[in-house]
């Protein structure tokens, strides 16, 4: 059993910036993660943009460069790729923790690949690996995808493109314009949401509005067949001839892990975890949030920007206890 001083569960951005401040303190540190190296901006749509400019984006004072006014998914997967080499982050991939003993005075975790004694835990899993489901007959056929990676597949195919804020208009756009031979949408909000980015909501708008994308609103999808979609609107149930549904339909932190831990879950109706922001210490001594899982499912309150600096208040708390 490898012993370390902290555990840091998750091996995004702020994962890797924890990472980062643990070895500038001169503690020893693993990072697991169940999947690849950032693995929730692996996931992200091929051509997707960051809403954030690079310089937001940058951990361990590497600075990020980017030939675009905002970056690309494919430069970040590139800049954290440099980060971790630099910083020389002893990160393990692929490695899926499967339980955690809190029972004595030093954790024990046990993972897919081995055991590890530590110290302190800080929890930085994101929330990206958890699609919210329709919960409807059929969801469960191939041809209901949760995530979006290009348009390609869906040339010459009919779309129904679930949800209303920003990755769902991406897709409807996006598969449009790519050929695709007929996108609709299906929304349970009476409009676009407002939060759309500003230089997009218009298009969006304008192609709903002049009917070459076909929108449903106050509206859902309440049965999938192999080559229909029964959709429920304020005019009754119609069916809709469908080769594939893309339910955009957000994602949630895994909180039956953070149970497991012991970590309260609050009862509002974001769920957010027991925590305290002053230490970042949850309300199991030694279990530490960094990042968006903060929020619980306010996922929009924290991002890679605003969050950067828990790692930083993480470490200076576990040095000050030291």
């Amino acid at each position: 059993m490898e012993v370390f001083d902290i555990a840091i569960i998750g091996a995004g951005p702020i994962g890797l910036a924890c990472g980062i401040e643990v070895k500038k303190a001169g503690l020893s540190h693993v990072i697991l993660d169940k999947g690849c190296l950032v693995n929730s901006i692996y996931n992200y749509p091929h051509n997707m943009t960051f809403f954030s400019t690079s310089d937001r984006l940058e951990i361990g004072n590497v600075p990020f460069i980017s030939h675009n006014p905002k970056p690309t998914r494919p430069e970040a997967l590139e800049y954290y790729r440099r980060v971790t080499s630099s910083w020389n982050l002893n990160v393990r991939l692929y490695e899926k923790v499967n339980d955690v003993d809190n029972s004595a005075e030093k954790k024990v975790i046990s993972t897919s690949k081995g055991s590890y004694q530590v110290n302190n835990i800080i929890i930085a899993t994101g929330f990206y690996d958890l699609p919210f489901l329709l919960n409807v007959p059929g969801e469960d056929l191939n041809k209901v995808k949760h995530y979006y990676e290009e348009p390609h597949p869906y040339f010459g195919m009919k779309i129904a493109v679930v949800g209303a804020a920003n990755s769902a208009v991406d897709v409807a756009l996006e598969t449009y314009r790519k050929g695709a031979k007929e996108v609709t949408m299906v929304v349970r909000e009476p409009e676009i949401s407002e939060k759309v980015k500003y230089w997009v909501k218009p298009d969006m708008d304008n192609r709903i509005k002049e009917g070459t994308i076909k929108a449903y609103f106050n509206s859902s999808i309440t049965q999938i067949n192999e080559h229909d979609i029964a959709v429920t609107t304020p005019d009754g149930t119609i069916s809709i001839e469908n080769d594939f549904v893309l339910a955009m339909t957000g994602y949630q932190p895994d909180f039956s892990f953070l149970k497991s831990c012991g970590i309260h879950i609050g009862n509002d109706e974001f769920r957010t975890p027991d925590y305290d922001p002053e230490t970042q210490e949850t309300n199991v001594p030694g279990f530490f949030l960094a990042g968006v899982i903060c929020g619980g499912l306010k996922t929009n309150k924290w991002f890679i920007e605003n969050s950067r600096v828990h790692a930083e208040v993480i470490v200076a708390e576990i040095q000050r206890r030291k």
